[in-house]
């Protein structure tokens, strides 16, 4: 039974499966075009039927609804799943990009952040560092928006204790550079860290070009390009790692 708010909008839904995370009840999936909401893309979806974890696999398609509600939790889920093509059994496994970033060594960053200075890994050595990736005209609430703000709120925590401070950095890497300069990305961080914010403190953000940023996005396993119907707007996923 459905439990959905009346003031939600709800649209029709299909898609291919591209991977899923029973933990935290999540599916990416590589969508059609919703007509009257967002072009075919690529992207996270919360569902909140717990039988689809055990039948939801990598390539099979489905069909849904899709529930749009900003007051809720999650502004968007599925719901209704119905799966009308099983995954292809000649598929190989997934995997697990996560456990093979453990133990290496992160590639030696050459960017420039916010206050036009150039970066590196090098510069981040006694710390322990958070990097994720942006772009700041990401419209979606629970990617680039929810990165921002989760970065915001610790950098807000790190400046506010002594000790944290001289332990700890956060880094937000734009792999929008044509867009995203380093002053664009210095308002952008300001931003998020409330009226009248001057400084950043832990919270950097940068930039480079469109190779350095590639060599570092494909090491942490983030996928991203530009959509195609809407230049304005990158499709990627979501890559968070702690150094």
């Amino acid at each position: 039974t459905s439990s959905t708010p009346s003031n939600a909008k709800r649209y029709e839904f299909r898609g291919k499966i591209v991977s899923v995370d029973k933990q935290k009840k999540r599916a990416t999936i590589d969508h059609e075009s919703i007509p009257g909401f967002m072009e075919a893309m690529t992207m996270e979806f919360p569902i909140h039927e717990d039988w689809v974890w055990n039948e939801l696999k990598p390539g099979a398609e489905v069909r849904a609804d899709l529930v749009v509600d900003n007051s809720s939790k999650d502004p968007y889920w599925l719901e209704n799943i119905g799966i009308v093509a099983a995954p292809d059994p000649n598929l190989p496994p997934q995997a697990n990009e996560d456990a093979a970033l453990v133990g290496k060594a992160a590639p030696d960053l050459s960017l420039t952040n916010q206050d036009g200075k150039r970066i590196s890994m090098k510069d981040f050595r006694g710390r322990a560092l958070a990097i994720t990736f942006i772009y700041a005209r990401c419209p979606l609430p629970d990617y680039c928006i929810r990165m921002s703000t989760n970065f915001s709120e610790a950098a807000a925590q790190i400046n506010g204790d002594p000790e944290l401070k001289n332990k700890a950095s956060l880094l937000s890497v734009s792999f929008d550079p044509e867009n995203d300069t380093p002053s664009k990305l210095k308002a952008y961080g300001l931003g998020y860290m409330g009226k009248g914010a001057t400084e950043l403190g832990a919270w950097q953000l940068a930039v480079g070009t469109d190779k350095q940023i590639r060599d570092v996005a494909d090491f942490f396993g983030l996928r991203y390009e530009i959509d195609q119907n809407d230049k304005t707007q990158v499709i990627h996923n979501l890559k968070t790692a702690v150094i």
